[in-house]
């Protein structure tokens, strides 16, 4: 598990990082890998090489020492023994000591000057049998070849000559160095590399990248050059392509909707004609008819001597007179002349009035900067036509009490604004046909003047209905 969350944290720092810093990362690390191994490898093969070389070369000296002696021993020139000691050690670099003891194991001559150090005798002893034994010591200098060769088979004594690794690991050194700068100037050459690499790669990925986040906020313009014949390149104009289907695409839908928008416009307009025409001859045929039968029975009552015959033309009156009012409330319905001749304000007063005693509300009316203004006949009709289908929907479904309608000019605006304390309903929720219809209704004459529509509702809440519909004044 622990390392599960490791790698999820390691991944999730590495999944962070550029595609540019990853491929960087990627060639350095192999080439600072490769380098330092190659780097391990010679310097341990090539101290294991000089090492054996060190050895051959003490055995090598050692032995010609003895050869050498054997003479001036058996004369006992010791004199001329110990010049040849220092010739030998001014002669070799490595020679860090050289020495002759007899068989009993005394000093005959040695190059320590201050003498020989306590124990250095025994630490190395080869016997007449041996052709040499070589030891490795560990001094206060480094690590010594001791190398020791029976001289005239070990009759005349033994030749001890120790060699330093000095040069050794100076020669390692300067190879460990050489290859560490190898890998340092090869490692700069190789991120100058990946980057170019890096750069002509990424390139091309950050321009889609680019591209892809204009399309994604709604520009279809946008192209992206194929940089190589690759798969890039082949990403790059299957981008093009299907930003091309997107650009026609959103052109075709703006055409619909364009389309949708005017057909819903004479739609509208359409309906506000017939409204008209039918409020007219409402108020002109029938309430001139029903005035005609009115009068007529008002003459028939003032004639008629029999009460029961009395009594019913008075009944006929009254139908007359509540079919005549009906016809006047339906033809404002449809379309009160008022709006037409006195402007948006007069005729929400008149139909909020109505409401009043229709519905049994308590409504508020607020206006602040219209009272004096005429807005065009559009945006009049529209407001008047939303405040009264909210107003419709509030009397037959709110259960409400009390209802605030505002009307206000603001910051070149006109907005509508109705609130009630009715129970409210759950806006995610299915909700009756009817209501769903009339929201649709007042959303689209709001979209028609590119304004905007907002409701806010809740169970137990009450609904708030906001419209705001940049002003266009006629």
């Amino acid at each position: 598990m622990s390392l599960r969350r490791l790698f999820q944290q390691f991944w999730a720092i590495a999944g962070a990082v550029s595609v540019r810093t990853k491929i960087l990362g990627i060639v350095l690390g192999l080439v600072l890998l490769l380098g330092l191994g190659i780097t391990l490898q010679v310097r341990q093969a090539l101290t294991r090489a000089m090492d054996a070389q060190l050895e051959q070369q003490s055995i090598s000296l050692t032995r010609d020492l003895a050869a050498r002696a054997t003479d001036l021993i058996l004369i006992r020139d010791l004199y001329a023994l110990h010049q040849l000691l220092v010739e030998m050690q001014a002669n070799n670099a490595d020679v860090r000591y050289a020495f002759v003891v007899d068989p009993q194991g005394q000093i005959l001559a040695n190059t320590f000057g201050a003498g020989i150090p306590e124990g250095m005798v025994e630490t190395n002893a080869a016997t007449r049998d041996e052709h040499h034994r070589t030891v490795v010591l560990n001094t206060d200098a480094g690590f010594v070849w001791d190398t020791a060769v029976p001289i005239f088979e070990g009759r005349a004594g033994t030749a001890r000559v120790g060699l330093s690794e000095t040069s050794v690991n100076r020669a390692v050194d300067s190879v460990t160095g050489q290859l560490l700068l190898t890998t340092v100037l090869v490692s700069i050459i190789g991120i100058a590399a990946a980057a170019f690499l890096t750069w002509i790669l990424t390139r091309p990925i950050l321009d889609l990248a680019e591209a892809t986040q204009a399309v994604g906020q709604g520009d279809f313009s946008r192209r992206v050059k194929r940089w190589a014949d690759d798969e890039i390149g082949d990403l790059a104009e299957a981008f093009n392509a299907m930003t091309g289907d997107l650009a026609r695409a959103a052109q075709e839908r703006a055409e619909r909707e364009q389309l949708r928008v005017e057909y819903v416009k004479r739609i509208i307009a359409a309906q506000e004609d017939e409204r008209k025409r039918i409020a007219r001859e409402l108020h002109d045929d029938a309430s001139q008819a029903l005035t005609s039968l009115r009068v007529g029975l008002k003459t028939l009552t003032d004639i008629c001597a029999d009460p029961e015959l009395h009594r019913r033309v008075t009944d006929l009156q009254t139908i007359a007179a509540q079919t005549m009012q009906g016809i006047h409330d339906l033809a404002l319905q449809l379309r009160p002349s008022v709006l037409d001749d006195l402007g948006l304000v007069a005729a929400l007063e008149r139909h909020l009035s109505d409401c009043r005693r229709r519905y049994g509300l308590t409504i508020d009316f607020a206006v602040h900067g219209l009272s004096d203004m005429r807005l065009s006949p559009a945006i009049e009709t529209a407001l008047y036509r939303i405040v009264q289908e909210a107003l419709t929907n509030i009397g037959r479904h709110a259960q409400a009490h009390t209802v605030s309608v505002l009307l206000e000019h603001r910051d070149g605006k006109v907005v509508a604004v109705v609130e009630d304390d009715g129970v409210g309903f759950d806006q995610g929720a299915a909700d009756s046909a009817g209501r769903r219809l009339g929201l649709f209704g007042m959303q689209e004459r709001a979209a028609l003047l590119s304004g905007k529509f907002t409701l806010e509702s809740a169970p137990a809440r009450g609904t708030s209905l906001f419209v705001e519909v940049p002003l266009k004044e006629g």
